[in-house]
C-alpha cells in the first residue's frame, strides 16, 4: 500500500441486540480519542437500517504509517478493550486512491468531513488521463508482437499488462496529482 496516500478503514461490527446506544457512545469515545492522533482525518459510523445490528465504522488517516501508529497504539488498545463485548468484528477493509469510486449505487458509504467525493465526470477524467497514454503506448509497443494475432488475444494481452500497471501505479498517481481538483467543493446552482 503506497504510504503517501490517505487510507480509509471500514469495519463492519455486529452489535449485541439492545446495546446500540452503548455502542454509539463507545464509538464516539474512540472518535474523540483518535481526533488528536497525528494523521487523523476523520471518522463516522452508520448502520444499514434502524433494525440492523450491523454497524459500519469508518476512519481515515493521512497515510499507512500514521494509520499503523494509531492501530498499534496503547490508547486504541485500551479503547477496543473497553468495549466490554458489546460487539464483534465481521469485516475489515482498507481503501486508498480511487477504489471507493467503484462502490455500487446504494452501498453504505461515509464521507469524512475532510474529503469531498468527486462527481462521476471528474472521476472519469482522472481515469482517462493516465489510461489513454498508457493504452496508446502499450498498443505501439505490442503491435510488433501481436500484429498477426486475433484481435481478442491482442486485447487480452494488452489488458493483462495494463490492468496491474493502472491499478497499482498510474491511477494512484493520477489521484494524488489531481486531488485538489477532484476534492474541490462542489458549487451549488441557484
Amino acid at each position: 500500500m503506497p504510504s503517501s496516500q490517505p487510507v480509509t478503514v471500514s469495519i463492519a461490527r455486529t452489535v449485541q441486540h439492545g446495546y446500540h446506544r452503548q455502542f454509539a457512545a463507545w464509538a464516539l469515545a474512540g472518535q474523540e480519542l483518535a481526533r488528536e492522533w497525528p494523521g487523523y482525518l476523520g471518522s463516522g459510523w452508520v448502520r444499514n437500517n434502524l433494525n440492523s445490528n450491523e454497524w459500519h465504522v469508518m476512519y481515515r488517516f493521512s497515510d499507512a504509517e500514521t494509520l499503523r501508529a494509531w492501530d498499534d497504539s496503547h490508547e486504541r488498545k485500551w479503547w477496543i478493550d473497553s468495549s466490554g463485548g458489546l460487539m464483534e468484528i465481521t469485516r475489515v477493509e482498507h481503501r486508498t486512491g480511487i477504489e471507493g469510486w467503484f462502490d455500487q449505487p446504494g452501498d453504505v458509504s461515509i464521507t469524512v468531513p475532510e474529503t469531498v467525493v468527486p462527481p462521476r465526470w471528474k472521476q472519469a477524467v482522472g481515469i482517462f488521463l493516465p489510461f489513454f497514454p498508457m493504452s496508446l503506448l502499450a498498443n505501439i509497443l505490442l503491435r510488433p508482437v501481436t500484429g498477426d494475432w486475433p484481435l481478442a488475444l491482442a486485447v487480452l494481452l494488452n489488458v493483462g499488462i495494463l490492468t496491474p500497471i493502472m491499478t497499482y501505479y498510474m491511477l494512484p498517481l493520477s489521484t494524488r496529482l489531481l486531488r485538489p481538483w477532484l476534492q474541490a467543493a462542489r458549487k451549488t446552482r441557484r
